[in-house]
C-alpha cells in the first residue's frame, strides 16, 4: 500500500505531575499561561495553545471517555484505570531523518491485539507535551512491522474502529472512503508521536 509519514519536528516534553498541574490549564486562565511559559498574546504560539484549550475542553463523543493528559505520570493513571494494569503501549517509530515518508510498503507482520478497547492518545501542540487521550470500545489494535519498496523497515501501531455508526457523517474518513457511518470499519495508522495503549 501507498503510505505517507510526517515526522513530527516539534519534540515538546513532559513536565512533572507536580509542576504540571500547577500551572492552570484552563481557556479561562490564558493571560496567567501566556505569562508562565513567556508567549506573546498576540503570537501564532499563543493561537495555537488557545486552540488545545478549547479541544480538551469540548465534550467527549457519544460513547467515548475523553481526557488531555499534562504529564506521563496523569496518562499513565487515565489509561490504566480504563483498561487495568496489564497493557502495552504501541506507536508509530519513524527511523530517519527524512521529514516525510512517502512510498510503497508491504506488511511483513501485523500483530492483533485480543481486546475490543483502547486507549488512544494524541499529541497536541503546546507550550509542554499535552495528549489528548480517548477510550474506545469497538476499537482493534495492531502492531504493524512493514517494509518499503527500498528496504526500509518501520513499524507502527494501526487501529480499526468496527463500529462507526454515530461518528460525524461529515467525517474526513467518510469522505476519502466513500462510505456512510458505520458501513464499514475505518482502520488507519497513528502518526508518530501518539501511543495506542491496548490490554492484553
Amino acid at each position: 500500500m501507498n503510505l505517507y509519514f510526517n515526522k513530527n519536528d516539534q519534540k515538546a516534553k513532559f513536565l512533572p505531575r507536580e509542576i504540571a498541574d500547577s500551572i492552570p490549564f484552563s481557556s479561562n486562565k490564558l493571560p496567567q499561561i501566556y505569562n508562565e511559559f513567556s508567549v506573546n498574546p498576540g503570537s501564532m504560539e499563543a493561537k495555537v495553545m488557545k486552540q488545545t484549550l478549547e479541544e480538551c475542553e469540548k465534550p467527549s463523543n457519544e460513547g467515548e471517555e475523553g481526557y488531555c493528559a499534562t504529564s506521563l505520570e496523569s496518562m499513565v493513571d487515565f489509561s490504566t484505570t480504563r483498561l487495568g494494569k496489564k497493557v502495552k503501549v504501541i506507536s508509530t517509530e519513524v527511523n530517519t531523518k527524512e521529514s516525510i515518508l512517502v512510498g510503497m510498503y508491504k506488511i511483513e507482520v501485523a500483530k492483533k491485539f485480543p481486546a475490543n478497547t483502547a486507549v488512544v492518545c494524541h499529541k497536541l501542540n503546546y507550550a509542554h507535551a499535552v495528549f489528548y487521550c480517548h477510550k474506545t470500545v469497538s476499537t482493534r489494535a495492531y502492531a504493524v512491522s512493514m517494509i518499503s519498496a527500498d528496504g526500509k523497515k518501520m513499524n507502527a501501531a494501526a487501529v480499526c474502529h468496527t463500529d462507526t455508526s454515530k461518528w460525524n457523517p461529515k467525517h474526513l474518513a467518510f469522505q476519502v472512503l466513500k462510505v456512510k457511518p458505520g458501513a464499514v470499519p475505518i482502520c488507519h495508522f497513528l502518526p508518530e508521536d501518539h501511543v495506542a495503549w491496548v490490554p492484553y
